[in-house]
């Protein structure tokens, strides 16, 4: 398979099992058997990749760094699965010539819905009153206590790119008063806009986290910003858990210094704080904001897309571009 390179070259590597129907679509639209593997475990990769491997097709789990870039020197593509690359060294990448594809676009909507619906649940405790239903706790005749309206509340969002933006128009319909914290100003964009996290969350009521992951983000929700979001805020979390400083957030939490927070990503993943764990004002998901059977299937195709259209004409279908300064 030349891939309009005139000779031919090592097929691509994957770095983890992937969706089955990734799995799949690679090898039956690849042709059997050319997709090489190295296992990873807990995000460590075991094993040699072969030197003259041009595509290596990873999750967010794997790290893709100078020392793997240095074990594929023939590395022409990595096809990412998933629209964040904070995994991912880019700059290492871009100094080896060495493309990145990911999968945006396609899990806008659900991640949006799930981010809705979190600070839904953490601010009306839907989650907490199931949970005391199913305890007995309502027979038993315990009282519940009262949550927090949504309609008619200030949102704050950190980060209003893709994903942001679906947020706030379906915050729309709950007549929320959106503001949005972005390194500049949005263009055409009518929501209020802050110029720092810091403002933002003093302002808002809820403050949900929809920023990219990697070094310009780490910590960005620091104890600072929690504080200013106050004893009657709520924080929601369906970007990355390196975001938020997540030991200020337990002791915000614990201290009565924001009201409750709703997180679909941590620092150390699958791996929750037991101090969030045993909490009633914290809704605690694990990392599901794409998981629909019409969002992955859509990254699925997605996926393979870049994988064929590289092997087919040189270029990746939806290549990482770097935002503009």
């Amino acid at each position: 398979m030349d891939g309009g390179h005139g000779r031919v070259r090592k097929a691509p590597l994957s770095t983890r099992t992937l969706h089955e129907p990734v799995e799949v679509a690679l090898l039956g639209r690849l042709r059997r058997g050319v997709v090489e593997r190295i296992r990873a475990d807990d995000g460590a990769v075991v094993g040699e990749p072969g030197p003259g491997t041009r595509i290596a097709v990873v999750t967010n789990k794997i790290t893709v760094d100078d020392a793997m870039l240095d074990a594929l020197p023939s590395l022409e593509l990595v096809a990412s699965y998933g629209v964040g690359l904070d995994h991912v060294d880019l700059d290492a990448a871009a100094a080896r010539g060495v493309t990145v594809s990911h999968t945006p676009g396609v899990l806008d909507d659900c991640v949006a819905d799930l981010a809705v619906g979190a600070l839904l649940d953490v601010r009306r405790r839907i989650s907490a009153g199931d949970r005391h239903v199913r305890s007995g706790a309502w027979t038993a005749g315990d009282p519940y206590p009262l949550g927090r309206r949504l309609s008619g509340t200030r949102v704050g969002i950190l980060g209003l790119g893709r994903i942001g933006a679906a947020v706030a128009r379906r915050l729309d319909a709950f007549w929320c008063e959106v503001g949005y914290h972005s390194r500049r100003r949005v263009e055409g964009s009518l929501y209020r806009y802050a110029s720092s996290p810091l403002e933002l969350a003093t302002w808002a009521d809820s403050l949900v986290v929809t920023v990219p992951g990697g070094p310009g983000t780490t910590a960005m929700v620091d104890a600072e910003v929690l504080d200013a979001l106050g004893p009657n805020g709520y924080l929601v979390n369906v970007a990355r858990g390196t975001v938020v400083d997540e030991s200020a957030l337990v002791h915000a939490l614990k201290d009565g210094r924001i009201a409750g927070a709703a997180l679909d990503t941590y620092l150390d993943e699958p791996y929750v704080p037991a101090a969030l764990l045993e909490r009633e004002d914290v809704v605690l998901l694990p990392h599901m904001g794409s998981a629909t059977e019409e969002t992955r299937a859509a990254m699925d195709d997605l996926l393979v897309a870049n994988v064929e259209d590289w092997l087919r004409h040189g270029r990746a279908r939806t290549p990482w571009v770097a935002a503009a300064p």
